[in-house]
């Protein structure tokens, strides 16, 4: 519901011409997930993954819609689909039929549990940050696990997926041959676990659950600053550690064994922790995070979206789009974060309507 239009939608952002094939009764289960909407009643929801596209609308167990589906497929370039294991193969739109008579067809299949012993699990992303994982290592130390705040598993596995679709063609461009992508989310979310799957792969450690802090790096968490404000310092080096203790006033932590290399901090988290916040509590977090910048320490405050939005338009990023629909109605969304020198990304159309754009 997420994976796969986000895959597509990188796609149409760097120029392909996309075709969303929807049911003909209500669409893309994303159209309903709301609140919120837009002013036009469309499901922010959907808004986030479906510019840029055409909309469809066939009935795949009526003959003729399945036909014409059926057509459509071999005519296109690459085929992406989500469903579970078999449902594309029992419609005959699956990867062997499809290659056989069109052998330079790249198809992707997005699963949540591959096609073996997990094919019949329902691939809900929270459901994988669970048993992926990633709720062990998210939330409070004494609370229960969290969830990110967002769908995380199916965006990466989404971009997993776009990045197979691009090697694909490439290799077709070299050999004319199409092959067969396959992502499926737990892969995925392993894979993006990084540092805490190589902890358990390479040493045998098992990650907890930390709240902000990091399991390898200190001072690296959300500390309290004053007025009730909280302050993110993320000090990766001992040379940063050594330039927020000058900031702070506490230029002995520097040079004390217990704190002066990054291991040691790790070690000695909880005493560190007590003397920073005793310091940062004399002043509010917007004033140590314009001091701490200065000096070239990773300091920050946490932003709600709005806020991290305002705080990339005043850096010039130029963080969003202006889409137009079809009716004159405006979207404004993210835009896609890449930048090319040669072939910029040209934002199309706004996400359609149901059976828009046929």
């Amino acid at each position: 519901m997420l994976a796969g239009p986000l895959a597509t939608m990188v796609l149409a952002d760097l120029g392909a011409e996309v075709v969303k094939i929807e049911r003909r009764d209500g669409g893309d289960d994303t159209r309903a997930w709301g609140p919120p909407h837009d002013p036009r009643g469309t499901a922010t929801y959907f808004l986030s993954v479906n510019r840029g596209k055409r909309s469809v609308t066939a009935d795949l167990g009526d003959a003729v819609d399945l036909a014409a589906v059926r057509e459509l497929c071999g005519r296109a370039d690459v085929v992406v689909e989500n469903f579970r294991p078999g449902v594309m193969d029992r419609l005959g739109l699956g990867w062997a039929e499809l290659s056989a008579a069109r052998p330079e067809l790249v198809y992707c299949s997005i699963t949540g549990f591959g096609r073996g012993a997990g094919a019949t699990l329902p691939g809900y992303d929270l459901l994988i940050q669970a048993v992926g994982g990633l709720m062990s290592v998210t939330g409070a130390p004494d609370g229960e696990p969290q969830k990110v705040g967002v769908a995380l598993v199916d965006v990466i596995a989404g971009l997993f997926a776009s990045v197979g679709i691009l090697a694909a063609l490439r290799h077709r461009e070299r050999t004319g041959e199409g092959q067969l992508v396959e992502v499926d989310l737990l892969s995925s979310l392993l894979a993006a676990l990084v540092n805490q799957a190589s902890a358990f792969t390479a040493a045998g450690v098992v990650g907890t659950r930390m709240g902000n802090a990091h399991p390898s790096i200190a001072p690296y968490e959300v500390l309290a600053a004053g007025e009730g404000s909280e302050l993110v310092l993320a000090v990766g080096t001992d040379r940063q550690f050594a330039a927020l203790c000058r900031v702070l006033g506490l230029d002995a932590l520097a040079t004390d064994p217990d704190f002066a290399t990054n291991p040691a901090r790790v070690a000695a988290r909880g005493r560190l922790r007590t003397l920073l916040e005793e310091r940062l509590r004399t002043q509010p977090a917007a004033d140590w995070t314009e001091r701490l910048l200065a000096a070239g320490v990773p300091a920050g405050q946490v932003n709600d979206v709005g806020e991290a939005i305002a705080f990339a338009t005043a850096l010039g990023l130029d963080p969003l789009v202006a889409l137009t629909h079809d009716d004159g109605a405006v979207t404004r969304v993210v835009r896609n974060p890449i930048r090319l020198s040669a072939t910029p990304i040209a934002y199309g159309t706004a996400p359609p309507d149901l059976g828009e754009r046929i």
